[in-house]
């Protein structure tokens, strides 16, 4: 079973370079027909965009490999190097547009064939539109960071090509051509902020953040009503890494119970946890009652 979710999810992967190709091919000839800085910024974007699939294609590979002596947890952290990669490529080409935007501020150019390459531009946005909602829907079902990064940026570029398309628009029926780099430059700082926020959620998985906390009282909650027998639970700590959730805690069962009862209320625990928290990673190390601390999840 989790061959066939790690091969839809790399099929997702490799569509997602395929799209990207197409959108960088329709963006350029936009580009290239009209001679916009804009459209000009938008089809650089594209470029990061294909970059970005290919990382993203790397990474889901990688992560889905076993675990092994030296990666005894698995190796699904890859993901959030390349949502790391990602967001330094996107600050990478928001700089070019900004050195483009500012050589085209200083000698505004008229364009040439603004229509045919505003239609262009259209239909490479709806295609990256319709593929973006994929994305993030699959990413969010699989648990998968890359992925919702890269469907993330994909909308960025998509609202940002419905400004520029805009933007455009307004230049053509006010014959202001200064119009044009203006908007790249506002194309340009728009993907900065994407690519700041897209790393600073990837690095925030590889500091190994707690789930968020209405999920950790979930966890709690599922303790409390599945450790009849015990006194109490303390320590419950959590961690996400991609797809998998860790979760480790102390449970503190009286001094007479059996290795064999203690193991029963720690299966009855691990099951009900699975079957909210998938593909979580359950430690509980038991103690006996002059252990316990007398807060966390109080059973009795």
């Amino acid at each position: 079973m989790l061959s066939k979710y790690f091969n839809s999810t790399t099929k997702i992967a490799s569509t997602s370079v395929i799209v990207g190709v197409v959108v960088l091919g329709l963006k350029y000839l936009a580009y290239y027909i009209t001679g916009s800085v804009a459209l000009y910024s938008d089809a650089l974007e594209s470029i990061v965009n294909v970059a970005a699939a290919l990382g993203a294609l790397v990474a889901i590979h990688y992560s889905a490999l076993p675990e092994d002596a030296n990666h005894p947890y698995g190796h699904s952290k890859a993901e959030y190097f390349s949502v790391v990669m990602e967001g330094a490529l996107v600050i990478v080409a928001a700089f070019l547009i900004l050195n483009e935007a500012w050589g085209a501020f200083q000698s505004p150019r008229t364009l040439d064939a603004p229509l045919q390459g505003l239609a262009l531009n259209g239909a490479a946005s709806l295609l990256n539109a319709v593929w973006c909602a994929v994305l993030i829907s699959a990413g969010r079902e699989r648990r998968s960071p890359a992925m919702v990064a890269d469907g993330m940026h994909l909308l960025t570029d998509v609202i940002t090509s419905v400004g520029v398309l805009a933007g455009l628009l307004l230049a053509i029926w006010t014959g202001y051509p200064v119009l044009d780099p203006l908007l790249a430059a506002l194309v340009a700082l728009n993907i900065l902020w994407a690519g700041w926020k897209l790393m600073r959620e990837s690095i925030g998985g590889l500091m190994d953040e707690a789930v968020p906390a209405d999920t950790l009282d979930s966890i709690r909650d599922i303790i409390s009503a599945n450790a009849a027998g015990a006194l109490e639970a303390h320590d419950v700590r959590t961690r996400h890494a991609g797809r998998r959730t860790f979760i480790d805690f102390h449970l503190v069962v009286p001094g007479a119970m059996t290795v064999t009862g203690a193991h029963e209320i720690c299966d009855r625990i691990e099951q009900a946890i699975h079957a909210e928290v998938h593909e979580a990673l359950i430690t509980i190390h038991v103690e006996p009652e002059e252990k316990a601390k007398h807060h966390g999840v109080v059973v009795l």
